[in-house]
């Protein structure tokens, strides 16, 4: 049995060591930084006030002309070309011009061009030397699935200082993506490796799922045996740990004795990072919650809140439900919004807790008076607005998380989704509560521990090439 695990673990190791250093190494980078995307702060700063806008046609009408039957949500923005009224609902979006309701979907280079170039300028970047440089469906920075409804995309090049990139959504002619130099270099050494997401391969999401879950499983059994060989082969000497190797394989037994705590947590915790399902829930509504939670509105409420007057602050207009009510949404700020109800009272700043209470109690039995999210909470949730509340309501076993600034679902939380909040992103981000609380302090843990369990992968690479070598 032991001879048999020896091997195993010989082979796999030799396979999968280079893989392992490499994880460690760009685990570091991504630490730091993120996978590019474009912030609520940066669309916010790319729209323009709505003051101008004249709009030929009312949200009712814009909605019936979108052609999208279940629209849920609608959203006025001044683009360069006009206002438009973007529309969307659980199959798909799109837009429409607001003078006449005529399709605004984006064709032409030269509209993608004067858009990226007013966004980049209202956030204050140099768009002088604007350019498109591609239109395609997937390149390496927008192969993430929530890029599906808009593609194919417009990518344009504002040739600033910082050579940032913007990609304009062909379907709503939105800025969807951004990216720069620096964030697409450090990403080239960072999420790219660590996730193996080339885009030819992360372009067809299900066989990059089978692939990466694949490779982290026999990483993580290759990782288990050789806990099991380690363990068994300490050698105590005068009180000590010791070990019965020499050179490298003394070094690899040392280290990996000093880092299997972590080199096991952090690789079964990022295998279950390509879980999808597989072993914990994914947190998604059920068909009867969804019917409730995504149901359409009535769009023949809104002339009423049309009559309500519109700050001339306002860069964004929606109008969405929740809990059966229409409302019209005025973004005045990033971190300022003005609410109005359908027959409601007057403008506030976000939903009541009452109304929160009221749709979860549709959507589940037993559900309790909701509690306003804190900050340090250990299951965390953000509003799009900042310092807007987050209403948290404990419907038994099952938890809903409510954005009060614009009414969507933030988390759906079972027992077996909390469960893995702790197992993928406690364990392999270490954003435990208390870490996140002491940035320093986590900051100086993920770099010691990679740095660990890098060293410790480059005394695996040393032995498997010595190996490799000897066979030749």
């Amino acid at each position: 049995m032991m001879r048999a695990i020896v091997l195993l673990h010989r082979w796999l190791g030799i396979a999968f060591c280079l893989l392992f250093a490499m994880w460690f190494a760009t685990g570091t980078v991504m630490h730091f930084v993120p996978f590019p995307s474009l912030t609520e702060a940066e669309r916010f700063a790319g729209l323009v006030p709505l003051a101008s806008t004249e709009t030929g046609i009312a949200i009712t009408d814009a909605v019936a002309a979108s052609g999208i039957a279940d629209a849920t949500r609608a959203r006025l923005i001044q683009r360069s070309n006009g206002p438009v009224y973007v529309v969307a609902g659980p199959s798909r979006a799109g837009a429409v011009r607001a003078s006449d309701g005529a399709d605004a979907s984006v064709k032409s280079f030269d509209v993608a061009l004067a858009i990226a170039r007013d966004h980049g300028r209202s956030r204050g970047l140099d768009a002088a030397r604007a350019a498109i440089v591609a239109r395609s469906d997937y390149d390496q920075w927008s192969v993430p699935n929530g890029f599906d409804r808009h593609r194919p995309l417009f990518r344009v090049a504002l040739g600033d200082a910082a050579a940032t990139e913007v990609y304009v959504s062909s379907l709503t002619g939105e800025i969807v993506l951004d990216t720069t130099r620096s964030e697409r270099t450090w990403n080239l050494v960072g999420s790219v490796l660590h996730w193996i997401y080339p885009t030819v391969l992360r372009s067809n999401w299900s066989l990059w799922d089978r692939v990466v879950w694949t490779l982290s499983l026999l990483a993580l059994i290759a990782a288990l045996l050789g806990a099991v060989l380690g363990l068994a082969r300490i050698k105590p000497r005068g009180g000590l740990i010791g070990s019965p190797y020499r050179g490298w394989h003394a070094l690899h037994h040392l280290i990996g004795l000093a880092a299997m705590v972590f080199v096991l947590s952090w690789i079964f915790s990022g295998w279950l990072s390509m879980d999808h399902g597989r072993l914990f829930s994914r947190g998604q509504l059920t068909s009867a919650e969804s019917s409730v939670m995504n149901a359409s509105p009535n769009w023949t409420a809104a002339p009423s809140l049309d009559r309500q007057p519109v700050s001339p602050l306002a860069r964004e207009i929606e109008w969405f439900a929740f809990n059966g009510n229409l409302y019209r949404r005025d973004r005045t700020g990033l971190a300022a919004q003005t609410l109005i109800k359908a027959g409601g009272d007057g403008p506030t700043g976000s939903l009541d807790v009452h109304e929160a209470q009221e749709l979860t109690a549709r959507l589940a039995a037993g559900c309790g008076a909701p509690s306003v999210l804190a900050a340090n909470d250990n299951y965390p949730a953000q509003s799009t607005v900042p310092g807007a509340p987050v209403y948290r309501s404990y419907c038994g076993d099952l938890w809903f998380d409510i954005d009060g600034a614009d009414g969507n679902l933030l988390q759906r939380l079972d027992s077996s989704r909390r469960a893995y909040r702790w197992f993928y992103g406690a364990l392999h981000t270490l954003d435990f509560p208390a870490l996140v609380a002491r940035p320093l302090l986590r900051d100086g843990l993920v770099v010691g521990l990679c740095a660990l369990g890098f060293l410790f992968s480059i005394t695996g690479i040393a032995i498997g090439w010595r190996r490799l070598v000897a066979r030749r």
